[in-house]
């Protein structure tokens, strides 16, 4: 199972005008679309992932600080580092691939209704949103935190698809890299403070 995900990781990455780009764009053309009102809640929905993303950690800290409970202090410190480590995983990745945007590879084809860097892949705001939601998910495993933060976070790539910023796979590996980071982190931290 690993070498298959492996294997398909690297069939995302490497491929720029192959198979897996020709499904990459078709999928990506049916989500975006010529301008229209409804693009004005998926800008904002955008948007908002950097201040949920900052706010998470400060929030689940001062929370810990106000109320003296130490493991949400740690559960903030945890969250904090899982976010960091996605951001320098995505950020290591995009300029290694160094994928263009969508709507700058196929101008005629996808149209840009976002707003972003020039590198594609993999999706930072995903990542982002993905990191945040598993950090959450691991601190506090709830159904009532679970399914919102996972329902933000898918809404999050789907508006990156849909503004014509990411390809899916961008997206996609975006959502891995947070969940990874994420679990990676509160696995560290335990090991490290033991039962």
């Amino acid at each position: 199972m690993k070498k298959f995900l492996f294997g398909f990781l690297l069939l995302l990455i490497s491929s720029t005008n192959g198979f897996a780009q020709s499904v990459d764009l078709k999928l990506l053309d049916k989500l975006n679309g010529p301008v229209q009102p409804i693009d004005k809640p998926w800008q904002f929905t955008s948007h908002t992932v950097i201040p949920v993303t900052i706010a998470t950690p400060v929030t689940l800290f001062i929370t810990g600080c106000a109320t003296l409970d130490k493991d949400l202090r740690i559960q903030s410190y945890n969250t904090a580092v899982s976010i960091l480590f996605a951001n320098a995983l995505t950020t290591t990745l995009k300029f290694t691939v160094d994928r263009t945007r969508p709507f700058t590879a196929y101008p005629d084809l996808i149209y840009k209704k976002g707003i972003g860097g020039p590198l594609s892949f993999p999706s930072g705001h995903t990542t982002n949103a993905f990191a945040t939601a598993t950090s959450l998910s691991l601190a506090f495993p709830r159904w009532y935190v679970i399914v919102p933060a996972y329902t933000y976070a898918v809404a999050i790539g789907y508006s990156r698809m849909y503004l014509g910023m990411h390809y899916p796979s961008d997206v996609i590996v975006g959502a891995l890299i947070g969940i990874g980071a994420s679990f990676l982190t509160f696995q560290t931290q335990k090991w490290i403070t033991g039962p």
